[in-house]
């Protein structure tokens, strides 16, 4: 049986997997365009992706915006999602056992979508998604061929918030995400200079 974007959808709202199942308010599944190019994948929701079911709502989800704004991209050109569907309690990372819990509904996001460049935003997603000894301080910005995709990490939009001084960096990173998108995607309008 083929998997689809409605059971899919169905089958995690009603997940019951992990104890994060049993304070969550909203599961929080994803956000952007089913046919993007371009997956990017966060650690899991916090307060306010808890309340409104939405990823990166928050003032680090305003961030992102504007760190696409950046690149010429927005939701409506990417798809958004995070490692674990449901809010860790006081936004703590999210433990191994859960993580394990709800990879599977990532990855079949995945292949429904299958995107051409996957980025992680923070190390957890990069850990779990890229190698498990990624170490955003050093590897952000480095591009990985992982399972047919370009795969990049960069720091998650709540560090930039904690420490402005990694912007520069960020914004280098975006510049190489914007040269990797114009090489390798076909549906995305980012083929012109800066």
């Amino acid at each position: 049986m083929q998997d689809n974007w409605e059971s899919l959808t169905r089958e995690c709202m009603d997940c019951r997997e992990c104890a994060l199942s049993q304070t969550r308010r909203h599961v929080v599944f994803g956000v952007g365009n089913p046919q993007a190019e371009i997956l990017l994948v966060g650690e899991g929701p916090g307060a306010n992706e808890d309340q409104q079911g939405i990823p990166f709502v928050g003032k680090a989800g305003m961030l992102l915006d504007d760190m696409l704004a950046i690149i010429g991209l927005d939701r409506t050109k990417v798809y958004i999602a995070n490692i674990v569907k449901c809010r860790p309690p006081n936004n703590r990372d999210p433990m191994n056992v859960e993580q394990d819990a709800c990879i599977g509904y990532l990855r079949r996001q995945m292949a429904l979508i299958r995107p051409k460049i996957l980025v992680c935003l923070g190390r957890i997603a990069a850990m779990r998604l890229i190698d498990p000894k990624f170490r955003i301080t050093k590897d952000h910005g480095v591009w990985f061929d992982v399972d047919g995709m370009r795969m990049t990490a960069l720091y998650h939009p709540s560090a930039l918030l904690r420490d402005p001084g990694k912007r520069p960096e960020t914004f280098d990173d975006l510049k190489s995400l914007q040269r990797e998108i114009g090489r390798v995607c076909e549906r995305t309008e980012l083929n012109r200079p800066w």
